[in-house]
């Protein structure tokens, strides 16, 4: 071992050294040194300047030291290691809770355009059957427009069929036999005053009073259709 590596334990061990001298002194009958010419003499000592009973001591100390510096640096390294989870798992949570509050911002976003759109939707509709409504004739299209507006889509088909076969889409259509009147041949054609009393020539009029007639008898317009293809009548 050079004098170097040697004098690293020497001083990090004086006070290991300064009580090994003493005792070695006393030993050989010999005054002990101070604690200050101690760790000069350790400083300048190489292992063979040191009696070899003293030498283990000198190594236990400076090993003991060298332990507890890599336990202190063990425990330095652990609490790093649990401070980066504990960050890493906040940020995750932090992030976690962001992510559910931009979903629920971007729903409720959603749902308000969407019930947005259905207002406007219902506005127009409202605007177009009020251009419609009112006028002194109304061409077969105007009259499936209007149809069209004033009941669910998937019942408009089952609805036209019946017109189809019953008038034509004539809201004026006659049974010369029955007396059957308008676009569903309401029998007489004066129950349609239920609806309004321009019954006879506002075609919006009968289509409220025939689908109030179908919903209540057939279930549907749909219902209405299956027992006139059963029974050519309604």
């Amino acid at each position: 071992m050079s004098r170097i590596s040697v004098r690293g334990f020497a001083v990090a061990s004086a006070t290991a050294v300064t009580t090994v001298g003493a005792v070695v002194g006393v030993a050989a009958g010999n005054e002990a040194p101070s604690v200050g010419n101690t760790e000069a003499t350790a400083a300048d000592a190489t292992i063979a300047d040191i009696p070899a009973g003293a030498q283990a001591q000198v190594q236990t100390a400076s090993l003991t030291q060298q332990a507890d510096d890599q336990s202190t640096q063990a425990d330095a390294a652990a609490l790093k290691s649990a401070q980066e989870s504990a960050r890493k798992a906040a940020a995750e949570t932090a992030k976690s809770k962001k992510d559910a509050a931009d979903e629920a911002k971007a729903k409720k976003d959603a749902d308000a355009r969407k019930k947005k759109e259905q207002a406007a939707s219902r506005s127009s509709s409202r605007a177009d059957l009020g251009d419609l409504v009112g006028k002194s004739s109304y061409s077969i299209a105007e009259t499936q427009a209007i149809a069209r507006q004033m009941m669910a889509g998937n019942q408009f088909q089952c609805f036209s069929n019946i017109v189809d076969h019953e008038s034509g889409w004539n809201y004026q259509a006659t049974n010369a036999g029955s007396g059957a009147y308008g676009l569903v041949q309401a029998l007489p054609g004066s129950k349609m005053s239920s609806a309004g009393s321009d019954w006879q020539t506002n075609p919006a009029t009968q289509i409220k009073w025939g689908l109030n007639y179908m919903n209540d008898r057939y279930g549907s317009p749909c219902g209405a259709w299956s027992f006139w293809q059963a029974n050519s009548w309604y």
